[in-house]
């Protein structure tokens, strides 16, 4: 933005015509570095081709390289990590060459940046129709074209009537008896049952204690 408002804004059209697999490297030193920068940009993809230019004008003590990518997209991650950073204590200026591309190569650009742009605006679209080996084209979705049977009961008809069978359970349990197969669980229940035998026994205790006539207080209040 200007920082005079009278000014208008200064505007830059970006389009997919300006990115390409081809790729110019300035600003490198002349230090014979070339296979450390083809190695240094071929971690982001495939390298077709890497040339040095010496023709071209540069900075004293400094070298320039074209670089030609397989794939559009590998070039893009490149440009946009490498550039402007620090490559042998100089600052590395990369750049699109699309000056370079013939007919084939911005007719599959375009190709590629149609299919990314439809794949965006249509996140969730399936792939398509599958194809069977016969030739025949089937539909990934499934629909249930017969009617399903539901069977309704005449409400004049008796319904069987199902009863659970009656089992009994003890009221009481012996305080000697195992009732639960699991000796742990046998365990805990007589622990608690020591413990309530011995709250009935201080609760008797406290029972007797209050029985006992109450003492007359004859002090004198003041």
């Amino acid at each position: 933005m200007p920082r005079n408002k009278d000014e208008t804004p200064a505007v830059r059209v970006y389009t997919v015509c300006d990115e390409s697999k081809y790729l110019i490297v300035r600003n490198v030193p002349a230090l014979g570095c070339g296979d450390e920068l083809r190695k240094l940009f071929a971690g982001y993809g495939e390298i077709d081709e890497f040339v040095p230019l010496d023709d071209e004008d540069c900075e004293p003590f400094t070298d320039v390289y074209w670089i030609k990518f397989l794939h559009v997209h590998n070039a893009r991650f490149a440009k946009r990590k490498l550039d402007e950073s620090v490559f042998i204590g100089n600052r590395i200026q990369v750049s699109y060459a699309p000056q370079y591309e013939n007919l084939n190569d911005t007719k599959e650009k375009l190709e590629g940046r149609r299919k990314e742009v439809i794949a965006r605006l249509n996140p969730g679209r399936s792939k398509g129709p599958s194809v069977s080996s016969a030739g025949s084209i089937t539909s990934h979705k499934h629909f249930i074209s017969e009617p399903l049977s539901i069977q309704h009961s005449d409400p004049s008809e008796t319904q069987p009537q199902y009863t659970l069978p009656s089992r009994t359970f003890p009221s009481t349990v012996s305080s000697n008896q195992d009732y639960f197969p699991v000796e742990s669980m046998n365990q805990t229940v007589r622990l608690v049952r020591e413990k309530l035998n011995k709250i009935e026994s201080d609760a008797d205790t406290l029972k007797a204690g209050s029985s006992k006539r109450p003492r007359n207080d004859n002090r004198r209040r003041i």
